[in-house]
């Protein structure tokens, strides 16, 4: 943070160099390394600094929502390799349709790696609205969509230790890997998937070749997924977490992508909006996420 407050000094003192000299195109680079920065000081939390996990469910609106999903999964793909994040699916549910190439999703959920990576993203947990003219619709008409997003950190295995998961409160189930269509992308049953049966709350992983592997990675998401939702908690009983979890539906939404009869993305916790929605669904969420970050105890983990 000390850094981070320093850096800002040194450019508040360029930045007033600058514009004694006039030269606009240095002011407006100085500015933006400025706002840069300044976003920085309130990405001071704990695992603020840490990789993700980025999780997409399809809510409410059958074929569209399970494309909605894979809309979301392009959006956040793209703007995690335009901000140097490696990104790698961890596993994936397929939906039944499919709309220029693309492959509806029930659920998604992928690794993000990379310095600030949950910082980043954490504010993106809710539910997300979509509108348009739907392409599953033998009339085309205006169709609404939704899709639950969770983020949570990376955690280090050191904070892991005290999370027990005794054998009876386990269900590990064991399946093929499956592609678009519902067909079998392996003939082994490598994919784990792996329930806590007193929250309800699972892990599944797939990308690994052998299903030890699998079970291992899916294992350590089980722990970090208990372990952020005991965080988030604090003194409730983990049994009762269940329950607490967001319905992908209407009133729940924490973001709009309108696509007609006009374009507009709107955040409604920040009232930050923008008329161009093809840009974001493409990548560019610099604008909406500043915002959120930015939010008083945005920076908290």
């Amino acid at each position: 943070m000390q850094k981070i407050v320093g850096d800002l000094e040194d450019l508040e003192v360029e930045l007033d160099m600058v514009a004694e000299s006039g030269k606009e195109s240095d002011l407006a680079a100085i500015a933006k390394k400025l706002e840069e920065k300044e976003t920085l000081v309130f990405l001071s939390g704990k695992y603020d600094r840490a990789n993700a996990i980025l999780a997409i469910h399809s809510g409410a609106g059958g074929q569209d929502a399970q494309d909605w999903g894979a809309m979301l999964l392009r959006m956040y793909q793209r703007y995690c390799e335009r901000n140097g994040y490696k990104t790698t699916i961890l596993h994936e549910s397929f939906g039944d349709g499919v709309f220029e190439g693309r492959y509806g999703y029930k659920e998604v959920s992928i690794y993000v790696k990379g310095e600030m990576a949950y910082g980043y993203l954490k504010k993106e947990t809710g539910v997300h609205r979509l509108v348009r003219l739907s392409p599953f619709n033998a009339k085309h008409l205006r169709q609404t969509s939704f899709a639950l997003v969770e983020v949570f950190p990376e955690f280090p295995k050191s904070d892991l230790k005290d999370i027990e998961l005794r054998p009876d409160d386990l269900r590990i189930d064991f399946y093929r890997s499956s592609g678009p269509g519902g067909q079998y992308v392996n003939k082994r049953e490598s994919a784990v998937r792996i329930t806590h049966i007193p929250t309800g709350v699972f892990a599944t992983c797939q990308t690994e070749r052998l299903q030890g592997q699998n079970k291992d990675r899916a294992m350590d998401l089980l722990k970090m997924k208990l372990f952020h939702l005991m965080a988030e908690s604090r003194e409730k009983e983990l049994s009762k977490i269940k329950g607490e979890r967001v319905s992908a539906s209407w009133s729940n939404q924490i973001r709009n992508y309108v696509m007609d009869p006009y374009k507009l993305v709107k955040d409604l916790r920040t009232d930050v909006e923008t008329t161009q929605a093809n840009a974001v669904l493409d990548w560019d969420l610099n604008k909406l996420m500043e915002a959120e970050i930015t939010l008083p105890n945005g920076g908290n983990a």
